[in-house]
């Protein structure tokens, strides 16, 4: 299917199970027939794929709460200790 950028021969590699197409190539399908790749790699019959949210699940006292906070700032900035103490305190409300 030359409108992805990929040759005949390689397309009946793919489907006669003797090669398997790279990451990029089924991107390019998604896009093409804009889908999601959730649809393409059939964990869903939708084809916008699924709709994941996010759900972190940190007690107040987990000690990764800290590590997480500390590699997301530079510590030679002014703000940084604000801008701590207010991301720490919203992790811990939403784990509640």
């Amino acid at each position: 299917m030359a409108v992805v950028g990929v040759k005949q021969s390689s397309l009946n590699r793919y489907e006669n199970g003797t090669a398997e197409p790279s990451i990029a190539v089924l991107t390019r399908y998604a896009d093409y027939f804009d889908v999601s790749l959730d649809y393409i790699f059939g964990r869903t019959d939708c084809p916008q794929g699924k709709v994941y949210e996010c759900q972190v699940h940190l007690s107040e006292t987990d000690p990764e709460i800290g590590k997480f906070v500390e590699m997301c700032f530079d510590p030679k900035s002014p703000m940084s200790e604000r801008l701590k103490e207010t991301l720490i305190r919203m992790l811990r409300e939403n784990g509640k």
